[in-house]
C-alpha cells in the first residue's frame, strides 16, 4: 500500500521519542506484516537547546526553532507534522501557521481517546505550563472536555520531577509513588480520569499500578499517527 508520510520532531526528550518511533513502526508492521514499517523523516532536537527556551520562558525562541524544523520536513516530504512532546505543542499554533501541512496535535490524540471511554473530565499532569497555561486545557475544552487542574504544590512536584528526573533517565519508586498521589487527588477533584501529559511519565507510571483510569498520551499520539500513515483517517484540518 501507499503510506503517507510524517514527520517527527523529537528529542523532547529521546528517552520518549524511541518510544514514538517503535510504537509507529511496531503498529504499522503488525497490520501490514512482512517486512512492512512506517515512512517517516526524524528530526531529533538537542534538549539542552529547547529546555534553555523553556527555562528562559522564550517562547518565540522555541516557535522558531519548531517552525525551521518543521519546513525542513516539509521540504524532505513529510505530509503532516508531530512534535513528539506535550509541552511544546505550546507552539504548535505558531508551527501551524507556518508550513503548508498539518499538525497532528497530542491533546486532539488525547480527546479522541478520552471520547472512546466516556470521559469528559480530565486531570491533567506533565510540566508545569502543560498544567498551568490555557493551551492545553483550551484544545481540550473545543472537545467539550472539563480540564483538572492541579494544585500548586503538585504541579511545582511534578515538574521537578520531569525535568530533573523523568528527561534525564532517571525512574524512582518514591517518585513513582508521589506521582500516582498526585493522580489521586486529580480524580478525587472530580477527574474521570488523568492524562499523562508529558511523554516520559508513561516511562514511570503505568495502568497496572493504579484503579485510576490513565491516558498516556505517547500511546495516544502514536495512535493517532499510525492512522495517518495508514490513510485510515482523514488528513488533519488545518
Amino acid at each position: 500500500m501507499n503510506m503517507r508520510t510524517l514527520g517527527l520532531i523529537g528529542g523532547t526528550s529521546y528517552h520518549s521519542t524511541v518510544d514514538y518511533y517503535m510504537g509507529i513502526n511496531k503498529a504499522v508492521a503488525d497490520e501490514l506484516g512482512g517486512h512492512s514499517s512506517a515512512s517517516l523523516i526524524l528530526r531529533s532536537l538537542n534538549f539542552q537547546q529547547v529546555r534553555d527556551f523553556q527555562v528562559s520562558e522564550n517562547w518565540d525562541g522555541a516557535a522558531q526553532l519548531y517552525i525551521k524544523e518543521a519546513r525542513l520536513l516539509q521540504q524532505a516530504g513529510a505530509e503532516a507534522i508531530m512534535i513528539c512532546a506535550n509541552l511544546m505543542h505550546k507552539v504548535a499554533p505558531m508551527v501551524e501557521q507556518a508550513v503548508d501541512i498539518p499538525v497532528i496535535h497530542i491533546a486532539d490524540a488525547v480527546a479522541s481517546v478520552a471520547a472512546q471511554h466516556g470521559f469528559t473530565s480530565l486531570g491533567i499532569m506533565g510540566a508545569k505550563w502543560t498544567m498551568e497555561d490555557g493551551f492545553y486545557a483550551d484544545r481540550l475544552r473545543r472537545h467539550g472536555i472539563h480540564p483538572v487542574i492541579a494544585s500548586q504544590d503538585d504541579i511545582d512536584f511534578t515538574d521537578a520531577c520531569v525535568f530533573d528526573e523523568l528527561t534525564q533517565g532517571i525512574f524512582l519508586d518514591e517518585s513513582r509513588s508521589q506521582l500516582f498521589d498526585v493522580a489521586q487527588r486529580l480524580s478525587h477533584e472530580g477527574a474521570d480520569a488523568v492524562i499523562e501529559g508529558c511523554t516520559e511519565l508513561p516511562l514511570i507510571m503505568s495502568q497496572k499500578d493504579t484503579h485510576i483510569p490513565l491516558i498516556d498520551s505517547t500511546k495516544a499520539h502514536v495512535d493517532a499517527a499510525v492512522s495517518f500513515v495508514l490513510g485510515t483517517r482523514d488528513t488533519p484540518k488545518r
